[in-house]
């Protein structure tokens, strides 16, 4: 850290002046415009249409409510804000609300600049620590948030009426900084009252004591629309004070959710172990979701979260690797037949209108099914099939999510056209790779009604119609 000014006369002398959060943002975000920067780094999909909003919400001096369905990375976008601050600000030691040396607000940065003066001590915050963020639940308290009285202040001979008997909360303590509520409407209202009258009257009121804290915050706050706009749980005059309200949502097509995908997912294969996860397989799984957020099956309220897509990424591969652990293979490369594995990944996060379990399991399936298809006449070219589907006459294609690699190598002596067409897809001839591409091809035929299967236990027959 370079050399600053630890006290306060030497920080006067050396030009400092005071500035709130909002105009540091500002001032930060318009540095990163005019440099045609991105205002925030690292929201995939968000390009041309969140941040512009964001930007403007931002330059009008705002605070923001984001609306959104689960798993739109409204959380990350407020987390990210922190990137628009300055890496350092000074505030008075000593103080309990991160004061501004300059212009102290509470009676304990007062009373240190009463007694020491020009010599009172200035320490510096990082942007890090001036961020505080509170997941609402139906048990916050305004104590929680607002501030209480302190019975162990009162304890030592401080009386009601000195304002340093109050404990204060979250949100006073985060002065000079960025305050964040999550899912805001599961708020109570008579919290969401107190939340109002301290973030826009700047009147505190604690047990019938009353001060005046002139707060310096951004305040962002998320909301599932459902919540938001149906439910009525919102307070109206909090909903007033939001200056910006912007709508988030989830990857527009299959390419930006893998851009996600590969951002957010966290694969650490063993050594002697390396994963190749195909574009084609990558594919399967974001169509999937894509195809889940517009079935009528699924429930579209609750969305269908992009953690789903990445937790089906991570556990594919976790399956080849385990299979390449088991045969003492040294690549690792998803298959179709891995699908069946990914149950516990996607269940807890997509909600299936059905009245049963196999119903829910019957939806799922139909999705992959599509997302496979959809993804087969993507990567699959039609003339390199013309061949594949007569060598079945004779010879079948047995598949698994157990079977070696190898075994695919020497299926595909007695199908030469299918391992053209494979070899094709991948550009290569190592066994895995080999193994994904011709499980592909197979299932697409199958879907595309020109080869039959029998699916028994681990293992899969490809035949003749």
């Amino acid at each position: 850290m370079l050399m600053r000014p630890t006290k306060l006369s030497s920080l006067i002398v050396s030009g400092y002046s005071s500035q709130t959060t909002k105009s540091e943002i500002k001032r930060n975000a318009i540095d990163r415009i005019r440099a045609n920067r991105p205002i925030l780094d690292g929201l995939v999909g968000y390009e041309s249409t969140v941040l512009p909003q964001l930007e403007h919400a931002i330059l009008a001096d705002h605070d923001i409510i984001l609306l959104g369905e689960r798993g739109q990375g409204k959380t990350k976008l407020i987390r990210s804000l922190v990137e628009l601050l300055d890496e350092w600000v000074p505030f008075l030691v000593g103080s309990e609300l991160n004061d501004d040396p300059s212009a102290p607000i509470s009676a304990s940065g007062r009373a240190i600049v009463e007694r020491d003066g020009g010599e009172s001590e200035v320490g510096y915050m990082h942007r890090s620590q001036r961020y505080s963020e509170k997941l609402a639940t139906p048990d916050t308290s305004i104590a929680d948030l607002v501030g209480e009285i302190d019975p162990i202040k009162v304890a030592e001979g401080r009386y009601l009426v000195d304002e340093n008997v109050i404990h204060f909360g979250m949100v006073p303590r985060t002065n000079r900084g960025i305050f964040a509520i999550n899912e805001l409407p599961d708020l109570p209202e008579r919290i969401q009252v107190g939340l109002l009258n301290l973030l826009e009257e700047r009147d505190v009121q604690i047990r019938g004591f009353k001060i005046r804290l002139p707060l310096d915050l951004f305040f962002v706050a998320s909301a599932n629309p459902e919540d938001y706009t149906n439910r009525g749980r919102l307070i109206t005059p909090l909903k007033d004070r939001f200056g910006a309200q912007i709508r988030t949502h989830y990857p527009m097509d299959a390419a930006t959710e893998i851009d996600v995908i590969h951002q957010e997912a966290r694969i650490d294969p063993p050594e002697g172990i390396e994963l190749v996860f195909p574009e084609f397989m990558e594919h399967v799984v974001a169509n999937f979701a894509q195809f889940a957020r517009k079935s009528p099956s699924v429930n579209q309220r609750s969305g269908v979260s992009v953690r789903m897509s990445i937790a089906a990424y991570e556990t594919l591969s976790a399956v080849s690797i385990v299979r390449a652990l088991r045969l003492g293979e040294s690549v690792a490369s998803p298959r179709v037949s891995d699908l069946v594995h990914i149950g516990p990944a996607v269940s807890g996060k997509i909600e299936v209108d059905a009245l049963e379990d196999a119903e829910e399991f019957q939806v799922i399936s139909k999705l992959m099914s599509q997302a496979v298809l959809a993804t087969f006449r993507e990567f699959v070219r039609h003339d390199t099939l013309a061949g594949v589907t007569s060598s079945f006459d004779e010879v079948s294609f047995d598949v698994g999510s157990d079977l070696p690699g190898d075994s695919y190598r020497t299926a595909l002596l007695d199908h030469p056209e299918l391992g053209k067409a494979a070899f094709e897809l991948v550009g290569e001839t190592d066994p895995a790779m080999m193994a994904s591409a011709v499980e592909l091809i197979l299932e697409g035929l199958h879907l595309s009604k020109r080869l039959n299967k029998h699916s028994g236990v681990g293992e899969t027959t490809y035949f003749a119609k």
